[in-house]
């Protein structure tokens, strides 16, 4: 089904709330429906790039070898501006860049690798904005909903911030609220990211167009921009996960919940990757592992949905009495999740096979059903499997290698997607390895004599053997 955000501009009515519970838009907020504000402040990165780019192309031709290296800095201060306009404009734009991040299928190195230093961390919403957003949702005085709500926030990101607050019965929670232009000034956004994402596909041999790129991207900012989803993920996830004692997802006030303000109750915590804090705790990294392992084989290889951005920023060991002896992890933000239909479950199974028998056309076959070969461009993709199939045969086998040797074969696929004109990996797929990634990167960093393979193992065993 066609995305209602892909319709001509026209036909582009992208109310994600009701009007009238809208707060007033002030300032500089009243021109973001217009365009004009987000035009201004790419169109000035964009030329100031270009001069640079300019300057950089003149002192090589002129200086030859010695002036090379002028024009690489060039290039990534140019790039390095672009990104920081992303940044400033925050909305789709921040969200833009951390999807750009990770299409190396699309992108080349040095612009991934630049928007990969665009933190999803912005300078907050002065806290009388905030209130007329809580407000204008909850529709009532803010006094009303909280007993207390704390105006310091605890992290503004790219779409919404954060609060601490408490019920009117005492208990604790976090206020996860949305910036209050966004809804306005997401038809003049969208389009000014389909231009964008335009020019980038069509510079791409083989990417699959803008359309596509825009469709993946439209998608998934539709979904983070729906708070109301986000609670029905989370609530889905804790279900899912209830039969783990170890881990943990924080409820969701329903009463004080709407599309655009999600609270949450809030446990005290330290960061997954806070080692002072585990050791006040008493609480062994490996423990730690042993139950993100787990929670990630149940989402991943049985329940087909989860959590798609496990961070540091995003996992916490709960600070409670027991900890040292049973320790809880804690999950937050469920606004990047991924739900692995049938049919991609199905081709990961029958290609994992396919790498195991060594069987190039079947697994080339499974690429093709999946949308991820440009026309014409099976033999030149056969090509690069084909090398990354024998770096996994030297290693023993796809079911042998370990921890180390999977992120060594990451950036070796990383790589074949940079280089292979050709390939498209659908976003989904990407999230998922990227997820996967994450958890054998914090592995390492936690305990790097965890082998997080051996570990995920016997679930990916039984997930090649079910028949869904």
């Amino acid at each position: 089904m066609t995305s209602a955000w892909l319709r001509p501009a026209a036909d582009e009515p992208t109310a994600l709330i009701p009007a009238t519970r809208m707060p007033r838009l002030r300032g500089a907020e009243r021109l973001r429906p217009t365009g004009v504000p987000q035009i201004w402040v790419l169109g000035t990165a964009l030329l100031g790039a270009a001069l640079e780019l300019a300057a950089g192309r003149a002192a090589s031709g002129l200086l030859g070898a010695r002036g090379r290296g002028f024009e690489i800095a060039t290039q990534q201060r140019a790039l390095r501006r672009g990104v920081r306009a992303m940044g400033r404009l925050k909305g789709p734009f921040a969200k833009l860049g951390q999807f750009g991040a990770i299409r190396f299928d699309v992108l080349p190195k040095d612009a991934t690798e630049a928007l990969a230093t665009l933190r999803d961390r912005v300078p907050p919403l002065p806290f009388a904005r905030i209130r007329a957003v809580v407000e204008a949702e909850l529709e009532c005085p803010l006094a009303t909903a909280f007993a207390e709500f704390d105006a310091e926030p605890l992290g503004a990101a790219s779409i919404a911030q954060a609060h601490r607050a408490r019920l009117p019965n005492g208990d604790p929670v976090v206020v996860k609220v949305q910036y209050p232009w966004l809804a306005a000034s997401l038809d003049a956004d969208l389009r000014i990211v389909r231009w964008l994402l335009g020019w980038v596909g069509n510079a791409r041999r083989g990417s699959g167009g803008a359309d596509v790129l825009f469709r993946e991207f439209g998608d998934g900012l539709r979904e983070e921009l729906d708070f109301e989803r986000e609670a029905r993920v989370a609530a889905e996830i804790a279900a899912n996960l209830a039969g783990d004692a170890a881990v943990l997802v924080p409820e969701v006030i329903a009463g004080h919940s709407t599309r655009r303000v999600l609270t949450m109750r809030h446990y005290p915590a330290v960061g997954i990757s806070d080692r002072a804090g585990l050791a006040r705790l008493g609480v062994e990294p490996r423990a730690v592992l042993e139950i993100l392992a787990r929670a990630y084989n149940s989402q991943v290889f049985v329940d087909g949905l989860f959590h798609a951005d496990p961070h540091p920023g995003n996992l916490f060991v709960v600070e409670e009495p027991d900890a040292a002896r049973h320790p809880r992890l804690l999950f937050v933000d469920f606004g990047l999740s991924r739900r692995l239909d049938l049919t991609l479950r199905r081709e990961l199974r029958q290609g994992i096979y396919a790498l195991m028998q060594r069987d190039l056309a079947a697994f080339l076959d499974g690429m093709e059903r999946l949308g991820a070969i440009a026309p014409g461009y099976r033999n030149a993709v056969g090509t690069a499997v084909a090398s990354m199939f024998e770096r996994i045969q030297s290693q023993g086998g796809a079911l042998a290698v370990g921890s180390s040797q999977v992120l060594s074969l990451k950036s070796e696929a990383v790589a074949l997607l940079r280089e292979t004109p050709g390939l498209r990996i659908p976003i989904d797929l990407l999230l998922y390895a990227k997820t996967l990634s994450y958890v054998f990167s914090l592995g390492a960093e936690l305990d790097p004599d965890v082998d997080m393979m051996k570990l995920c193992l016997p679930s990916l065993l039984r997930f090649l053997a079910a028949n869904d």
